[in-house]
């Protein structure tokens, strides 16, 4: 299979020149997804635990329009504006990544697209 790009209505749409995803062969690799909305493009309000809710659902949908799932992904990047949010960020991930949890990095950064809170990008396979 050659390289195609993911696209979805159900995740917010690129906010610059990249791929929501790119499907290669068995591997699915998903940009980064913020707390934005997808219908109104805007970042949910509510801080660190709603923000963390709706980028793993745009990866959620974002992976189901590649034909792969949560349950598929093998890494994920998380980058958070402040580590102190990391308890919170993590009671929420947990949630929706199980046993045998993927491989991940978290990593605090300066700042991130739309003044967001959490940015969680991943690696996965197709179902």
């Amino acid at each position: 299979m050659k390289r195609q790009a993911v696209v979805t209505t159900a995740a917010p749409a690129a906010i610059g020149p990249y791929s929501q995803a790119i499907h290669d062969g068995e591997w699915i690799f998903c940009s980064g997804q913020l707390g934005l909305d997808p219908a109104s493009g805007q970042m949910v309000t509510g801080g660190i635990t709603d923000e963390t809710e709706q980028a793993i659902r745009n990866l959620a949908s974002i992976l189901n329009a590649a034909g792969s799932g949560l349950d598929r992904v093998v890494k994920t990047t998380v980058f958070l504006t402040n580590l102190a949010d990391f308890q919170a960020m993590n009671e929420v991930y947990s949630r929706y990544f199980t046993a045998p949890a993927p491989a991940r990095s978290t990593i605090q950064v300066a700042a991130l697209p739309r003044g967001g809170k959490v940015e969680i990008e991943a690696i996965a396979l197709k179902a």
